[in-house]
């Protein structure tokens, strides 16, 4: 079992950075790949990036490539995304998953996950 809590959330302007973070409870963080995703008012939830376990693996959606970074402190049992250029469209409520693998990748599918956080707000004002 995993328990998973995202902080880091809150306002920003347009063209502002937010660094959200996500604190795994238990003692086998490095066995699971890490995602972040996002839902937006009305809208489906949709990938935003993922880290494989050993954090040699990333992928990103194309809308957030190059803006935001996601990364892992195994040590400290947290995933990060650190969102820069922020634009109004990625206004949304923030998750963070864990799915547990053997390998060392990371998936875009969110029916691979396993665990899922509470969810952080991000609002981007124009």
């Amino acid at each position: 079992q995993v328990q998973l809590v995202e902080s880091g959330g809150g306002l920003v302007q347009a063209g502002g950075s937010l660094r959200l973070s996500c604190a795994a409870s238990g003692r086998t963080f490095s066995s699971y790949a890490m995602g972040w995703f996002r839902q937006a008012p009305g809208k489906e939830r949709e990938f935003v990036a993922t880290i494989s376990r050993s954090s040699s693996n990333t992928a990103y959606a194309d809308s957030v490539k190059g803006r935001f970074t996601i990364s892992r402190d195994n040590a400290k049992n947290t995933v990060y995304l650190q969102m820069n250029s922020l634009k109004p469209e990625d206004t949304a409520v923030y998750y963070c998953a864990a799915d547990y693998t053997l390998g060392d990748w990371g998936t875009i599918y969110e029916s691979q996950y396993n665990y899922w956080g509470q969810g952080t707000q991000v609002t981007v004002s124009s």
